[in-house]
């Protein structure tokens, strides 16, 4: 059977309840509703804290695991928490080590895919200044992992108001100086500060000055910054 979750933990550990017992179970996120029999789980906060908590008795870090691969935007990532948790239920403890089991492997694996994604993100977000002062940048992640980067720029940021735009998925961030929020947001149209122009122009002027022409390495360079992360990034603009 095909069972259908929100995406949530407590979708996704509903769904988990429900699929229990069913050797070909198959979970999905609702808007990949396939074309044959399927079951819309309806999340239960009841149930799904009390699976938390015996999940956190039989390993107390594999929810912070489900919470990054419930974020990963990997094609069947639900699935793979599904196979990940159903191990760890069946043998009573972390299965994390056995990375010789396909299903731990393929989770370990998108779990790296996100922290690397994270990692990386930090240093290639760009901001601009709008003309109310607050800081807006836009960004468009492989994972679905805007508020965690938020929660990095309003440690490093706590002074500034920012904005950060998850464009593909239509949400933001939202710092304002006190709280930090999650906020749909399709568009945004910003008024750039009076000294924006002039910061970005000296920020290419310093790319173009340290990049020599004749020591290209092309292939390395997007080894390092992929060629899809550049969209938003001030220096290719």
């Amino acid at each position: 059977m095909i069972y259908l979750t929100d995406g949530t933990r407590d979708g996704f550990l509903t769904a988990f309840l429900a699929a229990w017992g069913d050797e070909e179970a198959v979970l999905l996120p609702k808007n990949k509703r396939p074309l044959g029999p399927c079951v819309e789980i309806v999340p239960d906060p009841k149930r799904a804290q009390k699976a938390l908590c015996r999940f956190r008795e039989l390993d107390g870090g594999c929810m912070r695991e489900l919470d990054r691969l419930l974020r990963c935007g990997d094609e069947g990532h639900i699935q793979t928490a599904f196979r990940y948790l159903l191990l760890i239920a069946k043998r009573g403890g972390p299965v994390r080590g056995m990375l010789s089991h396909p299903d731990v492997l393929k989770a370990e694996q998108a779990l790296r895919r996100v922290a690397h994604e994270i990692d990386r993100m930090k240093g290639f977000v760009r901001f601009s200044e709008s003309a109310s002062g607050a800081l807006y940048a836009p960004l468009s992640p492989d994972n679905d992992i805007v508020d965690i980067l938020a929660r990095h720029f309003q440690k490093r940021l706590p002074e500034y108001p920012f904005v950060l735009h998850d464009v593909k998925r239509k949400k933001a961030a939202v710092w304002d100086g006190e709280h930090l929020f999650l906020a749909p947001l399709e568009k945004a149209e910003v008024m750039l500060s009076a000294d924006e122009d002039g910061w970005q122009t000296l920020w290419k002027t310093y790319y173009s000055a340290v990049n020599i022409p004749s020591r290209e390495r092309l292939r390395q360079q997007r080894g390092y910054l992929p060629v899809r992360y550049r969209k938003f990034m001030t220096e290719f603009q």
